[in-house]
């Protein structure tokens, strides 16, 4: 194991693995990171799917302690918060939170109100250890909760467990030797190259437009939705900057990005020639490929692909294999860079992944024994 430190006071990356420090870059493992917390607790944390992630987040941890006020005493901080009941602690964690967006704010607290505060509302900040955490997921299993939300429930409890941790409440991290839900994704239900030339063409323009952008960019239904002749900025990229958000029907910022971050994408030939010959056939509105049909004020809804999607499995024109939905087309685009030799490191940037760890999950199965770079074979062409 190599680490790298950074200026004094912020603490270490590394990567807990085999690979030498040169091809850090690479590997497909995570880098962790490791600090002194503000109560002088030596601390890890693991998941940061870039060198950049992982830096940021020891910048974030350095920052809050430099500004945290001198005059509180690790005592005061325990007097303060260890005895604060747990939805008032995870109030005021939820309230800094604030990168996230409409639709996760839902999700978030949707798992608060039927999953945490049912089993920990009234519990004392404090009274928290590794048999707490574990009792909570045994009763998750027992109740039959599906495992993607066991995973998310138990996510969100850890992110206010460390929050607490790094102020000093708990002598042992809480959440030490805990084995977390194992959610395993359904294997993705991928098309072939004539099945997605088939049902690409099997609606309207839109339809054809929004499914090359999946395929061939790997946008989210969203992005694609929010496609902008302006965010091609060359020949071979295109910049996603914002997305169609569902609630709000309105552009939104990225998940899992602040307000004015992106994204730079591969964009091949074939996907800049259908945006440019849908913007000449359609025209656009402020650089917009795609508005709401009957208000092209408005962007773009997005019931809009479902209809389409829908209307394409009833009239039974083309051959969509059982199990095959719309993110389906996303998923050729990272089925055929993996099968490629693009490193997964890459593929998860460009999708948008937060946590390596999820494209793995989700794609592990397409990785060849060996990643190496894409060859003269380009894993972009052959729908034209």
């Amino acid at each position: 194991m190599a680490s790298k430190s950074l200026a004094r006071g912020m603490g270490t990356f590394f990567k807990d693995c085999e690979h030498p420090q040169s091809r850090w870059s690479k590997c497909p493992h995570e880098y962790k990171i490791r600090y002194r917390s503000a109560a002088g607790k030596q601390t890890e944390e693991s998941g940061f799917a870039t060198q950049d992630k992982a830096i940021t987040r020891l910048t974030d941890v350095y920052n809050a302690k430099k500004a945290a006020p001198r005059n509180q005493s690790r005592a005061d901080r325990i007097h303060k918060y260890g005895g604060m009941q747990f939805r008032e602690y995870a109030a005021e964690w939820k309230a800094g939170q604030r990168d996230l967006g409409a639709a996760s704010v839902r999700h978030l607290d949707s798992l608060l109100e039927h999953h945490l505060f049912p089993a920990f509302q009234s519990r004392r900040m404090n009274t928290f250890d590794h048999k707490v955490v574990d009792g909570f997921i045994q009763t998750m299993e027992r109740n039959g909760v599906g495992l993607a939300t066991q995973s998310n429930a138990y996510d969100k409890l850890k992110a206010i467990l460390l929050d607490a941790h790094r102020l000093g409440i708990f002598d042992q991290n809480p959440l030490g030797g805990i084995k977390p839900p194992q959610y395993d994704p359904t294997r993705a239900v991928i098309p072939s190259v004539p099945q997605l030339r088939e049902i690409r063409a099997a609606d309207d323009d839109a339809f054809r437009l929004i499914a090359d952008l999946m395929s061939g960019c790997g946008m989210r239904n969203g992005e694609a939705a929010a496609v902008n002749i302006n965010n091609i900025v060359a020949d071979d990229v295109y910049r996603i900057s914002e997305q169609v958000n569902q609630t709000t029907r309105d552009y939104a910022r990225l998940k899992h990005r602040k307000a004015g971050e992106y994204r730079d994408v591969p964009l091949p030939a074939r996907i800049k020639d259908t945006i440019e010959w849908y913007a000449e056939k359609h025209g656009t509105v402020d650089g917009y490929l795609l508005r709401h049909p009957k208000d092209p004020s408005k962007a773009f809804p997005y019931y809009g692909l479902a209809n389409r999607w829908r209307r394409i499995k009833t009239t039974r024109h083309v051959d969509i294999p059982e199990g095959m939905v719309i993110y389906s087309f996303r998923h050729f685009f990272a089925s055929n860079c993996l099968t490629s030799g693009i490193p997964i490191t890459d593929v998860a940037e460009w999708m948008g992944h937060r946590s390596l760890d999820i494209t793995f999950k989700i794609y592990r199965h397409l990785m060849p024994p060996s990643l190496s770079a894409l060859g003269e074979t380009s894993c972009f062409g052959g729908l034209a």
